[in-house]
C-alpha cells in the first residue's frame, strides 16, 4: 500500500494523522481541476496527491480543462500579470477565456456540481464556478502563483471569479489578497517516492552524465526548471560565465521542458540556446515531460543547484534539490525564501554577480556544500513532503464541510 511506503519515509505518526483526518471524509467526493496533466509543479503534485487521497477511502478525482491556443495565450498573460507584468489582456482573449470555461463547465457538469469539495487550481479554470450555480459542495480556489504584487487591472478581473469561492489557498502569506472568503496558507510539496526524488544507483547517474557529455570529475552547477522568462535562464548563463573566470573547469546544465498550457516555452528555449551557443560546457537540455529519472540524476550530478528566479510561486525544483542534499543558490523571491535559509541551506541572491560570487565561494568550501546539503534535506523532511500538504488539504476540507460545528470527531 502507498501509505505503508510513505510511513517508512515520514514515520507512522504522520500517516496515522492522515487516517484520522480522513475518517470524517470517507466516501466523500473530492475533485481537483487544473489545465494540464503533464508539465509543471501542479500536475506533478496532483499525479501523486490524488492516488494517495483515494487510499484514505475518499473518492478523489483529477480533471483537466482543455482550450484553444488563444485560451492559453490569455491564461499565460494572466499568469504573468499575477506575477507583476504590466500587460493588459485584450477583450477578445477574455471572451475566449470565459467561453472556454463555459464549455468545460458543460462538459464536467454534474461531476463538479455533485462533488462534496472541489479544488480549482490557478487562474485557468477559475471561472468554472460562475457557470455551475447548482453546486452541492464547497469550492476552493488554489493559487500556486507568486501573487504578492499582481497587475491590478488583471487581478480585479480575476477577483470577480475568485470571490465566489468558499475559500482560497495561497502558498505564502505574502501572496494573499483582500477577498471576502476565508484564506489558507498551504505551501506545495514534493513526493519522496516519485521517480524524480527516489535514490538512484551510481550506475544510472553516470549513464546520464555520459549521455549528455557531462564530465562527473569537474564541478557542475545546474538549474532544472521550465524555460520561462521568470526563471531567468539567461541570468543563470551570465552568472556561470562570471564564475567560470575563477573556476575555468566549471560546467552548467540548464534542463527543463514545457507545459501544455505554456505557449512561451519554445521562444524562451530558443533564446537560451542562442545565448549558450559556442560554449561546450553549457548543456541546454530540452527534456520530455516524463524525464523524471533523468532530472533526478542531473540534480544528483550537480555540486550546486541554482533557481535564480525573478518571480516564483514556490519552486519545487528547490525542494527536490534540497531533498538530494544539494545546497541551493536561489533568487530572493517568493517561495524560494521559504525554503532557502540564507547561509544555512543555501544562499539568496538578487543578481548574476551575486550568484557567481556564491558559486565561487561554495566550490572553494566543499565541507560547506556537504553541511548545507544535509541541513536542506532535513528541512524538506520536516516541512515540504507530500504527506504534510495532504494533511493540510484534509484539515481544510473537514473544516469547510463541518462549517461552524464546535467539535469535530476524528475518531
Amino acid at each position: 500500500m502507498l501509505l505503508d511506503k510513505y510511513a517508512r519515509v515520514v514515520g507512522e505518526d504522520a500517516v496515522d494523522h492522515l487516517r484520522q483526518l480522513a475518517r470524517p471524509l470517507a466516501g466523500k467526493q473530492m475533485v481537483h481541476v487544473n489545465s494540464t496533466r503533464v508539465g509543471g509543479g501542479v500536475a506533478e503534485i496532483l499525479d501523486k496527491l490524488v492516488p494517495l487521497t483515494r487510499e484514505l477511502e475518499i473518492d478523489a478525482r483529477w480533471e483537466v480543462i482543455t482550450g484553444s491556443p488563444s485560451f492559453y495565450e490569455c491564461t499565460k498573460t494572466m499568469h504573468n500579470a499575477m506575477q507583476g507584468s504590466p500587460f493588459p489582456i485584450r477583450e477578445a482573449l477574455l471572451r475566449v477565456y470565459e467561453e472556454t470555461n463555459r464549455e468545460n463547465a458543460e462538459r464536467l457538469g454534474s461531476l463538479l456540481t455533485d462533488a462534496d469539495i472541489v479544488f480549482i487550481h490557478d487562474p485557468q479554470p477559475a471561472p468554472l464556478i460562475h457557470y455551475l450555480n447548482d453546486r452541492k459542495g464547497k469550492w476552493v480556489w488554489r493559487c500556486h502563483i507568486e501573487a504578492s504584487h499582481p497587475y491590478r487591472p488583471v487581478w480585479r478581473y480575476l477577483r470577480r471569479h475568485v470571490a465566489e469561492y468558499d475559500a482560497t489557498v495561497f502558498s505564502l502569506a505574502g501572496f494573499a489578497q483582500p477577498l471576502p472568503n476565508p484564506q489558507y496558507i498551504i505551501p506545495p510539496s514534493i513526493d519522496p517516492l516519485s521517480d524524480k526524488n527516489v535514490n538512484l544507483s551510481q550506475r544510472e547517474i553516470k549513464a546520464v552524465a555520459r549521455r549528455f557529455q557531462i564530465d562527473p570529475e569537474r564541478p557542475l552547477v545546474a538549474q532544472i526548471s521550465r524555460f520561462d522568462r521568470f526563471k531567468d535562464p539567461i541570468g543563470v548563463i551570465n552568472a556561470y560565465r562570471l564564475a567560470k573566470t575563477y573556476v575555468p573547469e566549471l560546467q552548467l546544465v540548464l534542463a527543463g521542458g514545457s507545459a501544455d498550457d505554456d505557449p512561451e516555452g519554445s521562444v524562451m528555449l530558443a533564446e537560451v540556446q542562442a545565448a549558450a551557443q559556442g560554449d561546450p560546457d553549457i548543456h541546454v537540455l530540452a527534456l520530455p515531460p516524463d524525464a523524471h529519472r533523468t532530472i533526478n540524476a542531473l540534480q544528483r550530478l550537480a555540486d550546486i543547484v541554482l533557481q535564480k528566479s525573478l518571480r516564483e510561486g514556490f519552486g519545487l525544483a528547490v525542494t527536490e534539490a534540497m531533498w538530494k542534499d544539494k545546497p541551493v543558490i536561489g533568487g530572493d523571491t517568493g517561495g524560494i525564501r521559504l525554503q532557502v535559509v540564507d547561509y544555512y541551506t543555501g544562499f539568496l541572491v538578487n543578481s548574476p554577480e551575486g550568484a557567481a560570487l556564491r558559486i565561487r565561494y561554495l566550490l572553494r568550501n566543499p565541507r560547506l556544500i556537504r553541511s548545507m546539503g544535509r541541513q536542506g534535506r532535513r528541512f524538506v523532511r520536516e516541512n515540504f513532503l507530500l504527506t504534510r500538504q495532504l494533511r493540510e488539504y484534509l484539515a481544510l476540507a473537514v473544516g469547510l464541510l463541518h462549517g461552524t460545528t464546535e467539535r469535530i470527531e476524528l475518531g
